[in-house]
């Protein structure tokens, strides 16, 4: 009897701390739980807009690249073929989808890659459209949304950063603006290339179909895959740039000073591509 009964209290012992400790482990307390989903929220404060900021970054540097590799295949098809070949650039309204004839606005970059049927400069007897049955489309049309070309402050030649990248090339008459690309429908002097003797449209070919795309801001490369920027004389640059800001949509972010002029400077992510006139050689500037 005496056996039984030390046996059961050691066994009533032994299950009183098992059923605490079972119950302990089995959930939080309410109080619990809202202090854990409080730290959550608060972390989430403060982590989300350098993830944010993070993308934005991230989609700016991919249009870079992106541009980047337009360029390349470009120039590579040109001395590959021994010909001529154009990329046109041409800036539309990013709020809405792409039309026929296209809208020009802000928000939308879209490239097109042409080059000549037989190897030689078609541009005929005066200005205006190159014969779009004399060339042939080089890849696919690029469109690149949430992007804008904007004219920065030009670099001071000083080093490899943003700011002291390259200076580009100061003409008489248009300052800066035969060298670069920017600013794509404003009115001169705030667009860059300034004037458009040449264009070709998009699509190409025999007979000669319905244009969708009139590019009028144009890079050529020759059959040597030097680069040239659509001006008043298509003379060798030493160096071309493009600049490359990030939109919402058609909403293009206000520079902090020197709107549309050769001295604006933005806040945030901005990218500064230059292409190498003789070499044909494309950097990618970071800020």
């Amino acid at each position: 009897m005496l056996r039984i009964a030390m046996q059961a209290g050691a066994s009533s012992l032994r299950s009183r701390p098992r059923h605490a400790v079972a119950s302990r482990a089995g959930g939080f307390t309410l109080i619990e739980l809202l202090v854990v989903i409080g730290i959550i929220t608060i972390l989430m404060v403060l982590i989300v807009p350098a993830v944010t900021n993070l993308k934005s970054a991230n989609d700016v540097t991919d249009a870079g690249y992106t541009i980047k590799g337009v360029l390349e295949q470009a120039r590579t098809y040109a001395k590959a073929n021994n010909t001529y070949a154009w990329v046109g650039f041409f800036e539309e309204n990013g709020a809405i989808a792409s039309t026929t004839p296209a809208t020009a606005g802000n928000g939308r970059l879209v490239m097109s890659v042409v080059a000549s049927k037989n190897g030689t400069n078609i541009y005929g007897s005066g200005t205006g459209a190159i014969d779009p049955t004399q060339l042939i489309q080089v890849g696919k049309l690029t469109r690149i949304d949430n992007v804008h070309l904007p004219l920065f402050a030009v670099g001071s030649g000083t080093g490899d950063t943003f700011d002291t990248r390259p200076t580009l090339q100061s003409d008489f008459t248009a300052g800066y603006n035969y060298g670069r690309f920017g600013e794509l429908n404003a009115a001169i002097p705030n667009t860059a290339p300034y004037t458009t003797p040449y264009n070709f449209q998009y699509p190409v070919g025999t007979p000669a179909p319905t244009a969708q795309y009139v590019f009028r801001k144009l890079l050529q490369f020759n059959p040597r895959g030097e680069s040239r920027v659509n001006g008043d004389s298509y003379e060798l640059r030493r160096i071309v740039e493009i600049g490359l800001i990030q939109t919402h949509g058609a909403t293009v972010p206000t520079s902090v000073s020197g709107a549309g002029t050769s001295t604006a400077t933005y806040a945030g992510n901005v990218i500064a591509l230059q292409i190498t006139g003789i070499s044909g050689a494309v950097r990618i500037f970071k800020r």
